[in-house]
């Protein structure tokens, strides 16, 4: 049995297909074909189901992807850290950020780590808290800022930073800005302008509405915050925006909430996988930077 026939095996499972496997490995298809066929042989089992529109998991298949997922990353996790310890401090650092703390908080976080930190490389993508987990879960990213959920999440790591204020957002025509307090049942009949779904804070957001007996009528979605901005000014519905991001201008109209709405922000990994230097690097400057 060799890593190469695992990995053959892998990303065929992930596919479900020989032909997208062979091409994202960039060797033929028969190559793939043949390697899974002598693991079989070795294994004494049959692994896949093979069709002609699709490929799947016998329950020996499902077994073995399981094995192999922890074996192969129990590999990369050695190649990472020999090349951590070849390079002492430089190294990649991929973070996952939501928009609306990337924004606005980023450019800083980005500027003062470089400073601290010249041999990292610190890359990252904007995207909503729900990708950032799915993420690192695939090992695609090293850590995130996230939106904490309420629930802890299996296999990951969490470790908190602040908290952040969500605020209610109407334009300067809109009725509730005449409001001195504004509870949610005043917004069963409002239009919605929402994050994307996988948002931690859209779900939060729907979650109050449905504790009023109501669903928001949706009338759009967007990741990007000053998309929303733009739509509440032109009175197209209202929209919650955190604290944060609202800093700059132009600005909705802000009503306060009877009870306020208030969203942990934290720091996200994945539990029990090798963090390299220049990651925990990372961790202990945003935990010594929020502390004072």
């Amino acid at each position: 049995m060799e890593l190469r026939q695992l990995q053959y095996f892998r990303e065929v499972c992930y596919e479900k297909s020989f032909t997208k496997a062979a091409n994202n490995l960039f060797v033929s298809q028969p190559v793939i074909t043949n390697s899974i066929h002598k693991l079989e042989e070795e294994l004494e089992v049959r692994l896949l189901d093979r069709d002609t529109k699709r490929v799947t998991l016998t329950l020996e298949g499902e077994c073995m992807l399981k094995k192999v997922e922890q074996l192969l990353g129990t590999v990369d996790e050695v190649y990472r850290e020999i090349a951590d310890l070849k390079q002492s401090r430089h190294g990649l650092v991929r973070l996952g950020i939501p928009v609306q703390i990337g924004n606005y908080l980023f450019p800083r976080i980005l500027s003062e780590f470089r400073t601290e930190n010249p041999n990292v490389n610190l890359q990252a993508m904007e995207i909503v808290s729900g990708e950032v987990i799915d993420l690192l879960e695939k090992e695609e990213l090293d850590i995130g800022i996230i939106v904490l959920p309420r629930q802890p999440i299996p296999n990951m790591q969490m470790q908190f930073l602040f908290e952040e204020d969500v605020l209610l957002c109407v334009s300067e025509e809109n009725p509730l800005r005449k409001k001195a307090k504004v509870s949610f049942e005043d917004l069963k009949d409002e239009h919605f302008i929402m994050r994307m779904p996988g948002s931690i804070q859209r779900d939060m957001i729907i979650a109050e509405c449905q504790k009023y007996g109501f669903l928001p009528k949706i009338v759009f979605s967007s990741s990007q915050v000053q998309t929303i901005k733009s739509l509440v000014l032109q009175n197209i519905g209202i929209s919650f925006l955190m604290s944060i991001s609202l800093f700059d201008s132009p600005t909705p109209y802000v009503v306060p909430l009877e009870k306020p709405l208030h969203l942990p922000i934290g720091l996200a990994w994945k539990n029990g996988r090798y963090i390299s230097k220049a990651t925990q690097d990372f961790i202990d400057y945003m935990l010594l930077s929020f502390r004072k």
